[in-house]
């Protein structure tokens, strides 16, 4: 393993540095095509414009530190900068009273959060790259083994990218000697951290009368050690939670779903509509040839309609194109690779998805949305719901035409109880995390997936 940097402690700094950067060369930018009568003003905007963003960088600490951000949480973090920092910059030229014209407020501001945005992402990826190379390292010793330890150690080690090693590995249960970084009991972590450079350690054993996590957190103090405890939670418990307090006593609280906040909910439904109003309007360009070759291709209606189990567990009619040959199976069996149901004409419309169109209909209408869980039939909602845990979660989000399931590859059949888990292990990964990004990402993937082609999609 190669020698951890010995700079990695300044990466924050640099990248703050450069976050200053980008809001000077923008700023230059976008004055250099503005008013030459305006050009009297460019100190004084200058001068509020980097106060404003030093009074930003103490309130909004942390954005360079997370070691595990997603691109889609980027771009909101990027937000989040650009509007408070246009919320500080008006306040101040307000109180000094310098009036600059909105429409140059308007472009820098754009330019702002795009240039932010891509400067973000890219260093990200950069640091990835660079973390994988075995640079800038986080060395971690884990202490307390259980269900919790080892899920710790598999999101901690899950990406080399993120940046941790995984050091050691403490418990009193001989089990855990199985464990490749086991180290010890808990009696031997002292020894271990004096003798071995450790940047962070987990707690992951219950906080009882027994004085052993005080014991190590004097330890970690002594040391110069970050310490973290992580409480004992179930492995079925995915919820984020919120640290708050009730005088001394900390306490944690379950973060309410995004979709729970009426705003949110408004924009996902905003989005829903006029998406599917363009798409409706626009449908008897796909619709007519679609529907002539339906017709052509086997006897029977244009479109196919079937109850399946929707927001709350109510349910509802889906409309899809018609792909199989009339049948009494369509409501039990799911389609297999190389199912003689369906016809020639419907293989081509379930590769390219195009048999999913007008489920816009049903997005219109309400009963669905762009993005959400695949709406199951009523049987299996049935059958899966006695069989896996946190299965109706999925069913407090409206269904979608496509979903994070579906892009992370669990589409199509699913013909083992394991591939139903994964397939609601994502499902209810998006309600808990949902962000209008997070649809854009999933629309944009299941756009890309189209054309390049899926193994499920039969």
């Amino acid at each position: 393993m190669k020698d951890k940097g010995r700079y990695g402690q300044f990466i924050g700094w640099i990248y703050t540095a450069i976050d200053f950067i980008v809001l000077n060369v923008v700023f230059i930018a976008v004055w250099f095509f503005s008013q030459d009568s305006l050009q009297s003003l460019a100190r004084q905007a200058w001068l509020l414009l980097n106060i404003s963003f030093l009074i930003e960088v103490y309130l909004l600490t942390g954005i360079h530190d997370n070691r595990v951000v997603y691109a889609d949480r980027v771009v909101i973090e990027a937000v989040k900068w650009t509007a408070l920092h246009s919320v500080l910059f008006l306040s101040l030229t307000s109180f000094l009273r310098i009036d600059l014209p909105w429409n140059l407020l308007g472009y820098f501001y754009a330019s702002f959060f795009v240039a932010l945005s891509v400067w973000w992402l890219v260093s990200r990826k950069v640091l990835k790259w660079y973390r994988t190379r075995g640079f800038n390292y986080r060395r971690i010793i884990i202490i307390g083994g259980g269900t919790v330890g080892i899920r710790l150690m598999d999101e901690l080690e899950s990406d080399q990218g993120y940046g941790y090693r995984v050091v050691a590995f403490f418990d009193n249960n001989p089990k855990a000697r199985s464990v490749k970084a086991y180290r010890g009991s808990l009696n031997d972590v002292e020894a271990f951290v004096r003798s071995n450079l450790v940047d962070e350690m987990y707690c992951t054993i219950p906080d009882e009368d027994t004085g052993e996590v005080e014991r190590l957190i004097r330890i970690a103090e002594s040391n110069a050690i970050d310490f973290y405890y992580v409480p004992q939670f179930s492995r079925r418990v995915t919820r984020r939670f919120e640290l708050n307090s009730i005088g001394n006593v900390p306490i944690l609280a379950i973060r309410p779903y995004p979709l729970s906040n009426m705003v949110n909910r408004f924009t996902k439904r905003a989005f829903d509509v006029v998406v599917s109003s363009v798409a409706m309007i626009l449908s008897p360009i796909v619709l007519i040839p679609v529907a002539i070759a339906i017709r052509l291709s086997s006897p029977g209606p244009v479109f196919f309609k079937q109850e399946r189990t929707g927001y709350r567990g109510k349910a509802f009619m889906c409309y899809k194109f018609r792909t199989m040959k009339a049948n009494d199976r369509s409501d039990t069996d799911q389609a297999t690779k190389g199912d003689p149901r369906v016809t020639r004409v419907g293989n081509f419309l379930r590769r390219t998805s195009i048999d999913e169109l007008p489920q816009f209909y049903n997005v219109f209408r309400g009963d669905m949305s762009i993005v959400g869980p695949r709406p199951h039939m009523i049987h299996h909602t049935e059958a899966y719901s006695a069989l896996i845990d946190k299965y109706m979660i999925r069913h407090t989000i409206k269904p979608g035409i496509t979903g994070w399931a579906q892009v992370n590859g669990y589409r199509g059949i699913t013909d083992q109880l394991w591939k139903m888990e994964k397939r609601v292990e994502y499902d209810v990964w998006y309600a808990e995390n949902w962000n209008f990004l997070l649809d854009i990402k999933i629309i944009f993937l299941t756009v890309f997936n189209i054309f390049r082609g899926e193994k499920n999609a039969f």
